[in-house]
């Protein structure tokens, strides 16, 4: 109710009209001098705005409540659902001009954001948003693990605020500062992972933040601009997990004539990390044709990692077959990270036709790690079995990438396009647990890319356009890299007439790799056609309306554990989507029109998870005074998975409110 007492309080703002100025004893004269010696223009308003506000029915829930907070997440109760205002001091004591707006406070995703700025000494942005993320898919989550717990969801809040500054603005050198913080908290149910012998679903705090401070300054000469940051970056994670209670595992038989379990856990771990980077920025036009560009970062981020845990219940050590009664867990570790990254590149145009874009770009990690695991088993046969795992650690990915493209204008009508690209780079991480080859594993990346286009407008109402790649790669990074790709764009608009606009897309990606043992075969086709409808300006009524069709498929080879079968994984996905809406302006009482939008949106997917989506929509917007509307919106969602009935919901919702301006 907290939303519903600000915005009544609120309301009067909007919807009374400027107090007159009280009499101060001024002479005719004073009163009739010249408009020119007021700061603010004639009949300029010093408050400008409007604000949304209203209450949001739900009907009863069919279905799914945890599909339906993951994909929609829309309650009932008071909203501010916007508000936007312009605020401008007349004097131009502290600031010339203000803009703030706001959105969808009180649903799952609300933002805010201010704008200050006193012209030639300041600009001043501010902005916020708070995002409600819940994600409890059951059919990810172990639907049939035993007491139906769902094994993975969370429930965090996420809180993205920044500040920038700039003074002097449009100044030959400029200071900046700017300030930043991400930050999320909130509960969910994570898992005890056992290994190859059990899971163990346990309830968990999760609490993270960063922040990230820099300032600099813009130097802005005619023909050169060069930027020089210094900024700095902290970060800091604490999550931890507990269970009081005797908890089952997914394991539903016994091993070796024993039932595993878990009687009770209290696990923490802790990130601490902290870097200081350097940017330079540099854009020059020496020429008249010719433009070039360079960029150069360092950093240095350092981490600190701490993890205890301790657990009762009954255990097995699969490598000597041992049961055990409890465990003690004490890991840390820490790394040090050296990373470099930077660009430069060139845009030329030797002749009138021709240009010319050349660019390189190099990525540099050297990561330095050491950790340490401590670890203790409480065994029927003696009070402690004590282990004790020490990991020097190295890991190093080297990125660099050079690309030319020429353009070239054939015609005023015309414009092809032709261009080379070459990726290549080295990386040395950790093996994975079922390596065979050591501890550290080194891989290549060689990627040769051919491009080319082309752009035609044959007539002043239609504009075409096709983009192609071809990709040959002998050496990847991740076997669902990008490999030998084709990977084709083609898009037409066609203005039909003076309301009527037609455009087309369509979207090619095929994707493969043939190296034994990974045989990936990937290939998404992506059509789209829509329409714009707007007779006569669109003052009566207004049409859009747009078709999706898209394809997917995906085949690759993988080893199933824990004794590494050789399997294939194969997904397909074939959707439908469409969406369409319309407005009709409906004549009102000395100009107010009342306007009314129906319409909606529907997905139709076929395929490894079969699934149908609907969500159509009306809303209605009435005059109830000059500065008054009434608003009133219906919605409904109805969701259906075919080979998971369980994760179906629908509702309808129901919005009712007002919006005044001034």
């Amino acid at each position: 109710m907290r939303y519903l007492a600000a915005l009544l309080m609120m309301a009067p703002a909007f919807a009374q009209a400027p107090a007159a100025p009280a009499n101060t004893g001024q002479t005719a004269a004073a009163a009739q001098a010249p408009a020119a010696a007021n700061p603010a223009p004639a009949g300029e308003e010093w408050f400008t705005g409007g604000i949304d506000f209203g209450y949001r029915f739900r009907t009863n829930l069919g279905g799914s409540g945890p599909t339906y907070q993951s994909i929609v997440d829309l309650g009932a109760g008071p909203r501010l659902i916007g508000f936007d205002f312009v605020v401008q001091d007349p004097k131009k004591r502290l600031f010339d001009r203000l803009v703030a707006r706001g959105s969808n406070w009180g649903d799952p995703y609300n933002t805010a954001h201010v704008d200050v700025s006193k012209r030639g000494i300041y600009d001043l942005r501010f902005d916020y948003s708070n995002i409600l993320y819940y994600n409890g898919l059951p059919s990810f989550a172990n639907p049939i693990a035993p007491g139906g717990v769902d094994e993975q969801w969370f429930d965090v809040h996420r809180r993205n605020t920044s500040l920038d500054l700039t003074l002097f603005p449009n100044r030959r050198i400029v200071p900046y500062l700017a300030f930043s913080r991400n930050s999320g908290s909130g509960t969910g149910i994570s898992t005890f992972d056992q290994g190859a012998t059990d899971t163990f679903p346990v309830a968990s705090v999760f609490r993270d933040s960063a922040y990230n401070f820099r300032g600099g300054l813009r130097f802005e000469l005619n023909r050169l601009h060069v930027t020089l940051e210094q900024g700095g970056t902290t970060f800091r994670d604490d999550d931890s997990a507990f269970g009081a209670t005797s908890t089952p595992g997914d394991r539903t038989t016994t091993l070796m004539g024993q039932t595993l379990q878990l009687n009770g856990l209290l696990q923490a771990y802790g990130i601490r990390a902290h870097s200081v980077y350097s940017k330079a920025l540099l854009t020059a036009n020496p020429f008249s044709w010719l433009n070039v560009y360079g960029q150069f970062l360092f950093s240095e981020p350092k981490t600190d990692v701490s993890y205890q845990d301790a657990a009762t219940g009954n255990f097995v050590l699969l490598s000597s077959l041992l049961f055990y009664s409890g465990q003690l867990d004490n890991a840390v570790g820490s790394a040090n990270k050296p990373h470099v990254s930077g660009n430069a590149g060139l845009e030329a145009r030797p002749f009138r036709r021709l240009r010319i874009l050349a660019s390189w770009t190099t990525d540099r990690f050297h990561d330095a790690a050491y950790s340490s695991l401590a670890a203790a088993f409480l065994t029927q046969t003696a009070s402690s079995l004590n282990t004790t795992t020490v990991l020097p650690d190295t890991q190093t990915v080297n990125y660099s990438r050079t690309q030319t493209d020429l353009f070239f204008d054939v015609t005023k009508k015309l414009t092809l396009r032709g261009g080379y690209r070459y990726e290549w780079g080295a990386a040395t991480v950790r093996s994975g647990d079922t390596s065979q080859i050591g501890a550290l594993e080194s891989g290549k990346l060689n990627r040769q890319v051919a491009i080319a286009g082309i752009n035609f407008r044959p007539i002043q109402k239609l504009t075409t356009n096709v983009e192609y790649e071809g990709a040959s790669t002998t050496h990847a990074y991740f076997t669902t890299s990008l490999y030998n790709y084709n990977r084709v764009r083609a898009r037409a608009r066609y203005q039909v007439g003076a309301s009527l606009m037609v455009q087309a897309n369509f979207a090619l990606l095929d994707n493969q790799n043939p190296v034994p043992g990974t045989q990936l075969d990937f290939r998404s086709r992506d059509n789209s056609l829509a329409v714009n409808w707007t007779p006569n300006g669109g003052k009566r009524v207004a049409l859009m309306a747009e078709y999706d069709r898209a394809t997917l498929r995906s085949s690759i080879d993988y080893l199933l554990p824990p004794f590494l079968t050789p399997s294939v994984s194969s997904y397909s996905d074939n959707a439908h989507i469409a969406t369409s809406m319309v407005d009709v302006n409906i004549p009102g009482f000395k100009g107010n029109a009342a306007k009314l939008t129906a319409g909606g949106s529907f997905t139709v997917t076929n395929g490894t998870r079969p699934s149908r989506f609907y969500t159509p929509l009306a809303r209605l917007s009435v005059p109830a005074g000059k500065h008054v509307y009434w608003n009133t919106e219906w919605r409904y969602y109805g969701f259906n998975e075919q080979l998971y009935q369980y994760e179906g919901f629908r509702t309808h919702l129901f919005q009712t409110g007002l919006r005044l301006s001034r």
